[in-house]
């Protein structure tokens, strides 16, 4: 089900209630994801400066994507 994420920390528990879902570690989401622990950790936690290339790395390793509504149509 698709939810509307708007602040680092909404972003954050919903990585954290997914990996939980999976029955994964942060050492093991890190591991999948190709990331740190201290990322999974800080993504987790909502902090606002992360790297969008290591969460988007964490989200596939979930399972999960990123995606954008109410850009224009194409013409």
């Amino acid at each position: 089900m698709p939810m509307d994420i708007h602040t680092p920390q909404q972003l954050g528990q919903a990585v954290r209630q997914t990996r939980k879902a999976l029955q994964l570690t942060q050492a093991q989401l890190a591991l999948a994801a190709g990331v740190g622990v201290r990322f999974v950790l800080e993504l987790e936690a909502g902090k606002p400066t992360i790297r969008l290339e290591h969460t988007l790395r964490v989200l596939d390793a979930l399972g999960l994507n990123l995606s954008l509504n109410g850009l224009p149509a194409d013409e």
